[in-house]
């Protein structure tokens, strides 16, 4: 591990409850000018090649979640949380653009997070799922599955038959911790569940920037409806 300790953190008023996984599309080195010019920064960088780079000590809270809303709680959810960036040149939507060994880096430090903090799996999140109308990463690729079998994070039973106790998305994603606290934000919702757990529905967008402008579909009331959705919504529930 390099450290490239950046400057761009406060005191933690709270203890370390979630992880918080990023993307960016530019190389490492690009992406510590960027952070540096807009005050921002990861406690933790994964570049292509797995190497790792630790950027904010975790005992500080690092500015890299920015507002969001996980399991009623809403705000600046750097507070309590560690943020890892990942560099995916997709903004991860190409199929297998996460790096085996990114993920070789990634697991093991996960699953030393996770022993240190006692982080629940439903605290192992996509910047998506804490902020489902404004951000996409670390998006459709990301493998939260192969996460899952490694015992991070939480996933369902595809092949287990479960019966469908509820139709009600909108009841089921705020049980799931998303933001349903209006109609748009339900919808927004639908669509960053699915980028975590159907990511076969969800549309990729050969547009890094139209992605970062558009992304998720707005006003689509259907989001909230399909029988894979609310299956899995139900999978996930039990």
């Amino acid at each position: 591990m390099q450290e490239r300790l950046m400057p761009h953190f406060a005191e933690r008023k709270m203890p370390v409850e979630m992880v918080v996984l990023h993307c960016s599309a530019f190389p490492l080195e690009k992406c510590l000018e960027i952070w540096d010019d807009y005050g921002v920064s990861p406690h933790y960088a994964i570049d292509e090649q797995g190497e790792l780079f630790k950027l904010v000590d975790e005992k500080y809270r690092a500015y890299h979640a920015g507002k969001g809303y996980w399991y009623g709680r809403e705000g600046y959810l750097n507070e309590g949380s560690i943020g890892i960036e990942l560099v995916n040149m997709s903004l991860g939507q190409t199929p297998d653009s996460y790096t085996k060994a990114q993920l070789n880096t990634l697991i093991p430090l996960l699953h030393n997070l996770i022993k240190k903090y006692n982080i629940k799996p439903q605290n192992i999140v996509g910047h998506s799922d804490i902020a489902p109308a404004l951000k996409a990463d670390p998006g459709l690729a990301f493998p939260w599955e192969k996460l899952a079998q490694h015992g991070i994070g939480r996933w369902y039973n595809s092949h287990r038959s479960s019966e469908i106790k509820s139709r009600d998305a909108v009841s089921l994603l705020k049980g799931l911790g998303y933001d349903t606290r209006d109609e748009e934000a339900a919808i927004a919702s639908a669509y960053a569940f699915r980028r975590h757990y159907l990511p076969e529905e969800v549309k990729f967008d050969p547009d890094r920037q139209h992605l970062l402008d558009n992304v998720y579909p707005k006003n689509d009331k259907s989001l909230l409806t399909g029988e894979a959705f609310i299956s899995a919504l139900n999978r996930l529930s039990d």
